[in-house]
């Protein structure tokens, strides 16, 4: 790619980004802290890749994705999951019209822009697997008839490590889906003395609308044509691989540790969230920088680990801290 290219990129990218600022500011007045689940939330936003975050109750995770759907003038849809949905109450079905005798099809609450599951593992495999559908095919079937999402459509889900009595875990399968996963920690001491005298006022803090789905939409365009080099290609699809043939990578001791590496999808992600990272950093290229800070919540989802490791103590996320460790940044 030519110099004069990126320079006119860099200023495409410079104009076009400049309401990530806005949305940031707007976020910070009700959230504290959590830089890193804000980011992510916006890659996934940009990167046009669903989000599942895990974390003990309270941190904010409900609130940053309504705060964040607050500052965008888009459909916003909590569903809580419970033991007692059906597919049906996440999709809609089709209603008995009594006076014109035909069945008219009842949209369910998935007709939405951004979509909050929240405590997704608590809802059986059958609404697991009705909104895992809506979110890969971007559409869904009521009836005999289908219908198309509207852009953006995007579902972030959370789910509580702590509590695992009742619930369903995710398959791995479906888990996949998922654009990143992101873990959430508890703020800093400053941060929860912020916090408390914040949330304990009279006045709530409001946030302003700043900006558009048709803004998300055309950033979302611009992000794809942000610069990758040759090299950092190949050192996205190393890494990849390095999670399937340990051992070609110099790293045998893997060997026993992971029981299935990371899918193409895995490769493919990575590519679209450094891309992303880049246009939040309001750059046009991507450097080994952007790789290395999203590749945690691309990849800890996608190695699985054999019984072994997990005997041993040793996660997806070690696992990958050492691949990161030990390929060679371009």
């Amino acid at each position: 790619m030519q110099h004069h290219d990126i320079s006119e990129l860099n200023r495409r990218i410079a104009e076009q980004s400049s309401f990530i600022e806005d949305i940031k500011r707007e976020v910070a007045k009700v959230i504290i802290g959590q830089k890193y689940l804000i980011d992510r939330l916006l890659i996934g936003l940009l990167a046009d890749g669903h989000v599942l975050l895990e974390g003990v109750p309270g941190l904010a995770k409900t609130t940053a994705v309504k705060v964040l759907s607050d500052t965008i003038q888009t459909k916003f849809q909590r569903l809580q999951f419970t033991p007692d949905l059906l597919p049906a109450d996440l999709i809609g079905t089709m209603i008995y019209n009594q006076k014109e005798n035909v069945f008219t099809p009842k949209k369910g609450p998935i007709f939405a822009n951004l979509i909050l599951a929240d405590e997704i593992n608590r809802a059986p495999a059958k609404v697991q697997s009705a909104l895992l559908e809506a979110m890969q095919e971007r559409q869904v079937t009521i009836g005999d008839k289908t219908y198309p999402l509207e852009e953006p459509f995007l579902v972030f889900a959370t789910q509580n490590p702590i509590e695992q009595e009742g619930t369903y875990p995710l398959p791995e399968a479906q888990v996949d889906r998922f654009m990143l996963k992101l873990k959430i920690n508890y703020p800093t001491r400053e941060e929860e003395l912020e916090i408390l005298r914040r949330m304990t006022q009279k006045h709530k803090p409001r946030v302003q609308k700043v900006t558009s789905p048709e803004d998300i939409l055309k950033a979302r365009s611009t992000v794809l044509d942000i610069y990758m080099d040759e090299k950092i290609e190949n050192y996205i699809v190393d890494i990849v691989f390095a999670t399937r043939e340990p051992v070609n990578y110099d790293l045998p001791e893997l060997e026993d540790q992971i029981e299935y590496g990371a899918s193409p999808r895995a490769s493919i992600f990575l590519t679209l969230t450094s891309k992303a990272h880049a246009f939040l950093q309001h750059r046009g290229y991507v450097i080994p920088e952007d790789v290395h800070a999203v590749g945690m919540d691309v990849l800890r989802h996608r190695v699985i680990v054999t019984y072994e490791a997990e005997a041993e103590n040793v996660s997806s996320e070690d696992v990958v801290r050492q691949i990161f460790n030990k390929i060679e940044v371009p």
